[in-house]
């Protein structure tokens, strides 16, 4: 996302990725939305990995962070229908648990979610033997 003055803008979110979508949850309101508005072009990345490995240990240059990443870059468009929000709120939900959930259809109308088809992929092993 860039902001209203085009400078880049970050914000970690929950996801949830299905059949080449990412879905994404807000605020039905928000800075993060007027910006998406003017500009529904992102890129997002998600890592992992915080094991510190050396070649040696008092050789600086030779320190690395074990980690593997995605960078996934699409347009947001926002989902207004009711069942295909409950869909995408169960493909979110699927990524932090195998509980059973429910959403009131207060909850549902008032819920922002994003949907990303994702135009291109890459990722990257850095420093994994």
């Amino acid at each position: 996302i860039t902001d209203l003055e085009n400078n880049p803008y970050v914000v970690p979110m929950n996801f949830g990725y299905q059949d080449g979508v990412l879905y994404l949850h807000s605020g039905p309101t928000g800075s993060n939305i007027d910006m998406l508005k003017v500009n529904n072009n992102v890129c997002i990345t998600f890592s992992e990995g915080t094991e510190l490995v050396y070649q040696s240990v008092q050789l600086g240059c030779s320190y690395r962070v074990k980690s593997q990443s995605v960078i996934c870059r699409g347009k947001v468009s926002f989902v207004d229908d009711m069942d295909e929000k409950r869909e995408a709120l169960n493909i979110l939900m699927k990524h932090y648990t195998d509980y059973p959930v429910k959403y009131s259809d207060p909850a549902v109308r008032n819920v922002c979610i994003w949907k990303i088809p994702v135009d291109s992929m890459t990722g990257r092993a850095y420093a994994v033997e």
